[in-house]
Protein backbone atom coordinates (compact mmCIF):
# COMPACT_ATOMS: atom_id res chain seq x y z
CA UNK A 1 0.00 0.00 0.00
CA UNK A 2 2.47 2.38 1.02
CA UNK A 3 4.37 1.46 -2.87
CA UNK A 4 0.68 2.75 -3.88
CA UNK A 5 0.64 6.40 -2.55
CA UNK A 6 4.40 6.85 -3.45
CA UNK A 7 4.17 6.26 -6.99
CA UNK A 8 0.77 8.12 -6.97
CA UNK A 9 2.48 11.14 -5.03
CA UNK A 10 5.03 11.03 -7.62
CA UNK A 11 3.16 11.28 -10.08
CA UNK A 12 0.99 14.14 -8.84
CA UNK A 13 4.19 16.10 -7.76
CA UNK A 14 5.21 15.47 -11.70
CA UNK A 15 1.84 16.24 -12.91
CA UNK A 16 1.77 19.83 -10.93
CA UNK A 17 5.32 20.53 -12.16
CA UNK A 18 4.14 20.40 -15.49
CA UNK A 19 4.53 23.08 -18.30
CA UNK A 20 1.45 24.91 -19.94
CA UNK A 21 3.94 26.98 -21.62
CA UNK A 22 3.57 27.76 -25.39
CA UNK A 23 5.28 24.83 -27.57
CA UNK A 24 4.60 24.70 -31.93
CA UNK A 25 4.66 21.01 -31.18
CA UNK A 26 1.60 20.63 -28.63
CA UNK A 27 -1.60 19.71 -29.65
CA UNK A 28 -4.46 21.94 -31.30
CA UNK A 29 -6.89 22.73 -28.99
CA UNK A 30 -10.05 24.78 -29.80
CA UNK A 31 -9.98 28.15 -29.17
CA UNK A 32 -13.23 28.45 -26.47
CA UNK A 33 -14.99 26.35 -24.46
CA UNK A 34 -18.85 27.47 -23.57
CA UNK A 35 -18.43 26.08 -20.41
CA UNK A 36 -22.58 26.24 -20.10
CA UNK A 37 -22.76 24.29 -22.64
CA UNK A 38 -20.10 21.64 -22.14
CA UNK A 39 -21.67 21.38 -18.14
CA UNK A 40 -23.55 18.21 -17.68
CA UNK A 41 -22.95 13.98 -18.12
CA UNK A 42 -19.80 12.96 -20.74
CA UNK A 43 -19.43 9.27 -20.75
CA UNK A 44 -15.88 8.22 -21.42
CA UNK A 45 -16.39 6.07 -24.92
CA UNK A 46 -12.75 5.70 -24.28
CA UNK A 47 -8.99 6.69 -23.02
CA UNK A 48 -5.19 6.29 -23.05
CA UNK A 49 -4.09 4.23 -20.20
CA UNK A 50 -3.92 6.02 -16.52
CA UNK A 51 -2.55 4.44 -13.62
CA UNK A 52 -5.86 5.97 -11.48
CA UNK A 53 -8.40 4.73 -14.01
CA UNK A 54 -6.67 0.93 -14.00
CA UNK A 55 -10.09 -0.54 -12.85
CA UNK A 56 -12.48 1.28 -14.62
CA UNK A 57 -14.59 -0.79 -16.66
CA UNK A 58 -17.06 2.57 -17.22
CA UNK A 59 -16.01 5.90 -16.55
CA UNK A 60 -18.32 9.40 -16.64
CA UNK A 61 -17.53 12.75 -15.85
CA UNK A 62 -20.16 15.39 -14.70
CA UNK A 63 -19.30 19.03 -15.06
CA UNK A 64 -21.29 21.90 -13.20
CA UNK A 65 -20.58 25.66 -14.08
CA UNK A 66 -20.27 27.10 -10.67
CA UNK A 67 -20.63 30.26 -9.43
CA UNK A 68 -17.04 32.12 -9.60
CA UNK A 69 -16.87 30.30 -13.24
CA UNK A 70 -14.50 27.20 -12.46
CA UNK A 71 -15.95 24.05 -13.11
CA UNK A 72 -17.14 21.38 -10.38
CA UNK A 73 -16.00 17.81 -11.47
CA UNK A 74 -17.51 14.47 -10.87
CA UNK A 75 -15.63 11.72 -12.39
CA UNK A 76 -17.11 8.39 -11.62
CA UNK A 77 -15.67 4.96 -12.77
CA UNK A 78 -17.50 1.46 -12.40
CA UNK A 79 -15.42 -1.19 -11.70
CA UNK A 80 -15.77 -5.12 -12.96
CA UNK A 81 -17.09 -5.95 -10.14
CA UNK A 82 -19.81 -3.38 -10.11
CA UNK A 83 -18.78 -0.88 -7.54
CA UNK A 84 -18.85 3.28 -8.11
CA UNK A 85 -15.17 4.66 -7.51
CA UNK A 86 -15.78 8.27 -7.60
CA UNK A 87 -13.58 11.58 -7.35
CA UNK A 88 -14.00 15.12 -6.91
CA UNK A 89 -12.39 18.37 -8.10
CA UNK A 90 -12.23 21.33 -9.66
CA UNK A 91 -11.40 22.97 -12.90
CA UNK A 92 -9.96 26.45 -13.72
CA UNK A 93 -8.35 28.04 -16.77
CA UNK A 94 -4.45 27.96 -16.96
CA UNK A 95 -4.84 31.37 -18.46
CA UNK A 96 -7.53 33.57 -17.09
CA UNK A 97 -10.36 34.43 -19.95
CA UNK A 98 -9.48 31.10 -21.89
CA UNK A 99 -11.51 27.79 -21.31
CA UNK A 100 -9.88 25.59 -23.80
CA UNK A 101 -7.02 24.46 -21.36
CA UNK A 102 -7.85 23.83 -17.39
CA UNK A 103 -5.90 22.85 -14.88
CA UNK A 104 -8.29 20.10 -12.47
CA UNK A 105 -7.53 19.48 -9.61
CA UNK A 106 -8.90 16.79 -7.01
CA UNK A 107 -9.94 16.84 -3.40
CA UNK A 108 -7.74 14.39 -2.01
CA UNK A 109 -5.38 13.83 1.09
CA UNK A 110 -2.27 14.92 -1.28
CA UNK A 111 -4.20 18.32 -2.35
CA UNK A 112 -4.96 19.23 0.77
CA UNK A 113 -1.81 18.32 2.37
CA UNK A 114 0.02 20.73 -0.54
CA UNK A 115 -2.87 22.92 -2.21
CA UNK A 116 -2.06 23.87 -6.03
CA UNK A 117 0.70 21.24 -6.65
CA UNK A 118 -1.66 18.29 -7.81
CA UNK A 119 -3.19 19.20 -10.65
CA UNK A 120 -3.78 17.71 -14.45
CA UNK A 121 -3.47 19.42 -18.12
CA UNK A 122 -6.94 19.05 -19.25
CA UNK A 123 -6.97 20.34 -22.76
CA UNK A 124 -10.21 20.66 -24.97
CA UNK A 125 -8.70 19.45 -28.10
CA UNK A 126 -12.38 19.13 -29.80
CA UNK A 127 -16.05 19.53 -29.53
CA UNK A 128 -18.29 19.00 -31.96
CA UNK A 129 -20.65 22.29 -32.48
CA UNK A 130 -23.99 20.62 -30.50
CA UNK A 131 -21.87 19.59 -27.58
CA UNK A 132 -22.26 16.22 -27.72
CA UNK A 133 -18.79 14.82 -28.21
CA UNK A 134 -15.41 15.83 -27.06
CA UNK A 135 -12.03 15.12 -27.20
CA UNK A 136 -9.75 16.15 -24.32
CA UNK A 137 -6.31 15.56 -23.89
CA UNK A 138 -2.88 16.56 -21.93
CA UNK A 139 0.13 18.02 -24.28
CA UNK A 140 2.44 15.19 -23.46
CA UNK A 141 -0.41 12.95 -25.72
CA UNK A 142 -0.08 10.71 -22.54
CA UNK A 143 -3.65 11.23 -22.16
CA UNK A 144 -6.37 11.36 -24.42
CA UNK A 145 -10.76 10.67 -23.51
CA UNK A 146 -13.04 9.98 -26.44
CA UNK A 147 -16.57 11.64 -24.62
CA UNK A 148 -20.19 11.53 -25.46
CA UNK A 149 -23.04 12.60 -24.12
CA UNK A 150 -24.49 9.00 -24.56
CA UNK A 151 -22.19 5.70 -23.73
CA UNK A 152 -22.40 4.49 -27.62
CA UNK A 153 -21.99 6.08 -30.24
CA UNK A 154 -22.19 4.97 -34.03
CA UNK A 155 -19.50 3.74 -36.46
CA UNK A 156 -19.06 7.02 -38.28
CA UNK A 157 -18.96 9.23 -35.30
CA UNK A 158 -16.74 6.93 -33.87
CA UNK A 159 -14.02 6.90 -36.98
CA UNK A 160 -14.72 10.86 -36.87
CA UNK A 161 -13.07 11.12 -33.01
CA UNK A 162 -10.33 8.32 -33.78
CA UNK A 163 -9.09 10.65 -37.18
CA UNK A 164 -9.01 13.36 -34.93
CA UNK A 165 -6.85 12.05 -32.12
CA UNK A 166 -4.82 10.98 -34.86
CA UNK A 167 -4.35 13.70 -36.42
CA UNK A 168 -3.19 15.54 -32.95
CA UNK A 169 -0.67 12.97 -32.91
CA UNK A 170 -2.42 10.65 -30.19
CA UNK A 171 -1.51 7.29 -30.73
CA UNK A 172 -5.05 5.63 -30.66
CA UNK A 173 -3.81 1.96 -30.98
CA UNK A 174 -3.35 1.64 -27.28
CA UNK A 175 -6.79 3.32 -26.30
CA UNK A 176 -8.99 1.26 -23.91
CA UNK A 177 -12.74 1.23 -24.53
CA UNK A 178 -15.78 1.26 -22.17
CA UNK A 179 -16.67 -2.21 -21.58
CA UNK A 180 -20.65 -2.90 -22.59
CA UNK A 181 -22.82 -3.85 -19.97
CA UNK A 182 -22.63 -7.68 -21.54
CA UNK A 183 -19.25 -7.60 -21.38
CA UNK A 184 -19.18 -6.60 -17.67
CA UNK A 185 -22.14 -9.31 -17.03
CA UNK A 186 -19.80 -11.95 -18.68
CA UNK A 187 -16.62 -10.40 -16.29
CA UNK A 188 -19.26 -11.00 -13.12
CA UNK A 189 -20.01 -14.13 -13.61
Amino acid sequence: MKRLFLVLFAGLVLAGCASSGVDPLAPKTVNSVNLKKYQGTWYELARLPMYFQRNCAQSEARYTLKPDGNVAVLNRCLTPDWQWEEARGTAYPQVQGKTDKLWVEFDNWFSRLIPGVAKGEYWVLYVSDDYKTAIVGDPSRKYLWLLSRTPKVNGVVREELLSKARQQGYDTTRLIWRATDTQMAKTSN
